[in-house]
């Protein structure tokens, strides 16, 4: 037995513990293209809803209005997003979380990072954002990808906020954390910030689907979350190592008797209700079914991510590819994540690390930026940063900035 005083037994185990974080409105961005009717009208709600007064206009191609506008060139995004958006930054050093919205370009094309497998550089603008200045941090490490048989050739920078346990601030670790509200529509978009409002107010009864694919073997659930990859990276982490982190995720979950449903059987898993998480291998998986994937739903704080390259390559429905994270969004999930060009397995968020974040108390943006190895990257989060429908139930921590 342990013979020392109880508040130091007590300062050790929270010591261990994740804290939950109190982040405020005044720490969020969100930035409005005033080119874009639906950028606009999700951009004052959402800062009606959340009272967030940090709103950076801009004015650029509308990408609510077609495909092609999703993507923008890096000439125009330099003149027409980041130079006004280092501008504010200067003079709002507390901000910590930026968010975008649908109209804004969700692609990057000829960067000086990202996925250039086509020859030119494509990257998520958002992923583009959240490593914004990285290459002036002391010990930032830039990744360079070499797996041509895979897809992937190009350069990221390891996210300095992966695995975390502690709240992020801008001052501490760099960059920003980014999310979006985007979806197939107005609408869609605007329902993330009210599913997240509704679960902080009430979180409902629902379990986390996770939806292993045994034909890609079940690995070794020890070795889960594994650390962030050296560099070069020169092929894709074998996917027995994804539901190996899923199965340790069930363990972590089960003990702290959080509700979860592991599904071990070949089918792809569909029709249920209530789901407050989701991970699977959407189209990836062997035995994928759309009509499975169309029939989940999910209450208000439900998040997940998918093992799927292109999930977030767009926000207008597609006829054919892989499966996508607009679906979801359209089904209720108030946060997934997503990538809007191959990004190698190794990029996809470590269900274990975000579901223990999130249900620790960290808000929506935490958990995926702390699950997640790169930024500079292909991916994409959807959903409001702010979202903690835990943190009633656990310790709350300060968020004191080192400015």
């Amino acid at each position: 037995c342990y013979s020392g005083s109880l508040p130091l037994m007590l300062s050790m185990l929270f010591m261990q513990l994740p804290i939950a974080t109190a982040a405020t409105p005044k720490e969020v961005l969100i930035i409005i293209n005033d080119a874009s009717p639906t950028s606009k009208a999700i951009g004052v709600e959402y800062a009606h809803k959340r009272n967030v007064t940090n709103i950076l206009h801009v004015r650029c191609s509308d990408s609510a209005l077609s495909q092609p506008n999703e993507t923008i060139g890096i000439k125009d995004y330099l003149s027409q997003i980041e130079t006004p958006l280092r501008a504010f930054l200067g003079e709002h050093p507390s901000i910590n979380f930026i968010v975008t919205t649908k109209g804004i370009p969700l692609r990057i094309s000829g960067a000086d990072i990202g996925e250039g497998f086509s020859g030119t550089m494509e990257t998520s603008l958002d992923s583009y954002l959240a490593a914004l200045d990285y290459g002036k941090l002391p010990g930032a490490v830039k990744v360079q990808f070499n797996a041509p048989k895979d897809g992937a050739v190009g350069t990221a920078w390891e996210n300095r906020y992966w695995n975390a346990r502690t709240p992020f601030t801008h001052a501490q670790f760099g960059g920003y954390l980014v999310t979006r509200l985007d979806g197939y529509s107005l609408v869609d978009a605007q329902n993330l910030t009210t599913h997240a409002l509704s679960a902080e107010k009430r979180l409902g009864d629902g379990n986390i689907l996770l939806d292993v694919e045994p034909d890609f073997g079940l690995g070794n659930k020890s070795s889960q979350p594994a650390p962030i990859p050296g560099t070069p990276i020169k092929t894709e982490d074998p996917w027995n190592t994804w539901n190996a982190d899923m199965l340790h995720a069930r363990d972590d979950l089960a003990a702290r008797k959080i509700p979860v449903e592991l599904d071990l059987n070949k089918n792809f898993v569909g029709n249920r209700d209530n789901l407050l998480g989701y991970f699977s291998w959407g189209s990836n998986d062997d035995h994928y079914s759309q009509a499975a994937y169309n029939s989940l739903s999910f209450l208000p704080g439900a998040i997940g991510d998918t093992a799927v390259s292109t999930s977030a390559r767009s926000f207008f429905p597609q006829k054919t590819g892989q499966s996508m994270i607009a679906d979801l969004v359209a089904q209720g999930i108030t946060g997934v994540k997503g990538y809007t060009d191959e990004p190698l397995l190794q990029a996809i968020a470590s269900p274990t690390i975000v579901l223990d974040r999130y249900t620790s108390g960290y808000t929506l943006a935490e958990s995926f930026y702390a699950g997640s190895h790169f930024v500079g990257w292909t991916d994409v989060v959807i959903g409001d940063p702010l979202t903690h429908p835990y943190q009633t139930k656990t310790k709350v921590a300060s968020r004191k900035s080192t400015h």
